[in-house]
């Protein structure tokens, strides 16, 4: 017997091996929820939550305090107009703090996420402090991209409101009948349609290009720069996949938000008016009525976790899959899987997403598919399955292809010779034993 045993193929992970069709992205980026529920729908709720709590707490606070300030001084002083801008801006700066923290959060979460879908392509379901030592590392540079996003938004508003009210102040005070008035909204009007329109679209195509730095800061352990400069790269050439999958992934969530919320307002204000008709504030009315007000935001703080995690998992998944497409990851990863499956140990498995600077997409453009070489009189290719992945062609980025140039046709196969005639036995003299060798099985003369 052979000392070889039989060994089972590998377990099939969540993500597919292989370049992914646009329904498959978008399917498996709602799909993959299901490959750790526990903890990133759990962890994600757990981080929204805790950033209403403690935004709403503080900012409470300090309305309170900022109101009551006010009322202590009357407004015949003359300190009265200092202790109002000072209190105004303070609240915009504690306002700014809080935005940047909960942007913070946000840059977790999609970092755990980005974790998560690394562990689920290769088979494994692990849990979240595995998923927080892999993200940890990277959780600065994060935090700092996530920053610049929120910054490029607020200078593209401001720069808006600028334009706008400039415009706006202009006609208005140079209007001096009714009819210039209208003229001068019109103007306004006109203008901040302009501004829609060009800065739109800007947004959309950089957040498009800019999609897979998280994953790329969490994944590849890469620097800020270098995410931004590959995740512009990745892109290339799956454009529009990126940008209609995460279109559609915030046209279905931002729906499921509006089906959650805006019918629980309603029977929430229903149910108010049957509990308290008459505006009663004792302890129990109390009570209830804010029970009442809570629930249905507790089920838009859960489609909106929901959101964020699929949302992550869906530019995840366009990463893996660019990989796959311009660097061979699949093939990476199916090694990996199947040395894993045979008892090899992690440190001799080494890092799977390890970028191999030789297949690295580079500034080059996009690669295309090679033509197929024309098919041999009476050898016809069987129907999907074409010549292997840079035949005939020179490689992707940088040297040629691993197949080079193809030989010449292959020469036709000759005419099967025919067998020489059988040669008939001696006669043998009557009586003499027959010493002819007989097949197997068929007996004696």
């Amino acid at each position: 017997m052979s000392g070889q045993t039989w060994t089972p193929a590998p377990k099939r992970g969540a993500i597919p091996l292989h370049p992914m069709t646009f329904g498959m992205l978008l399917g498996k980026a709602f799909a993959a929820l299901r490959h750790n529920p526990k903890v990133l729908f759990g962890f994600a709720v757990t981080v929204q939550l805790v950033v209403v709590i403690i935004t709403t707490a503080i900012m409470t606070t300090v309305l309170l305090a900022s109101a009551q300030r006010l009322e202590s001084v009357p407004e015949t002083s003359p300190d009265y107009p200092t202790i109002v801008a000072g209190t105004i801006a303070l609240n915009l700066i504690i306002g700014v703090a809080l935005a940047l923290a909960s942007v913070a959060f946000t840059a977790v979460v999609q970092g755990v996420v980005a974790a998560d879908v690394s562990f689920a392509a290769v088979g494994r379901a692990v849990g979240l402090r595995a998923l927080w030592n892999r993200m940890k590392p990277a959780f600065w540079r994060l935090w700092v991209f996530a920053l610049l996003q929120g910054l490029v938004v607020v200078a593209a508003i401001l720069l808006a409101s600028g334009i706008i009210f400039g415009l706006a102040a202009g006609g208005l005070m140079g209007s001096g009948s009714t009819s210039d008035a209208f003229a001068a909204a019109g103007v306004v009007i006109l203008a901040l349609l302009g501004v829609i329109l060009v800065l739109t679209p800007l947004v959309i195509w950089l957040s498009t290009k800019l999609l897979l730095v998280p994953s790329i800061l969490v994944i590849e352990h890469a620097t800020l720069r270098t995410a931004l400069v590959r995740s512009w790269r990745l892109t290339r050439g799956r454009f529009w996949p990126a940008l209609g999958v995460m279109f559609l992934i915030g046209a279905i969530m931002g729906l499921a938000a509006q089906v959650v919320g805006v019918p629980g307002t309603i029977l929430s204000m229903v149910l108010v008016g049957i509990f308290a008709p008459t505006g009663a504030v004792d302890a129990v009315s109390m009570i209830t009525v804010l029970a009442l007000m809570i629930i249905p935001q507790i089920l838009v703080f859960a489609v909106q976790a929901i959101t964020l995690v699929v949302q992550a998992t869906g530019g995840a998944l366009i990463y893996l899959d660019s990989r796959m497409r311009y660097e061979g990851l699949d093939q990476a990863l199916l090694s990996y899987t199947e040395r894993s499956s045979l008892g090899v140990s992690d440190e001799d498995l080494g890092d799977p997403y390890r970028v191999d600077p030789e297949r690295a997409v580079s500034s080059a453009p996009p690669p295309r598919a090679a033509p197929a070489p024309a098919p041999v009189p009476g050898y016809g290719a069987a129907p999907g399955y074409g010549p292997p992945p840079g035949y005939g062609a020179p490689g992707p980025y940088g040297p040629a292809g691993q197949y080079g140039t193809p030989g010449p046709p292959y020469a036709p196969v000759p005419a099967p010779v025919p067998p020489p005639p059988a040669v008939a036995p001696p006669p043998q003299a009557p009586g003499q034993a027959d010493s002819t060798w007989a097949p197997p099985g068929g007996g004696s003369a």
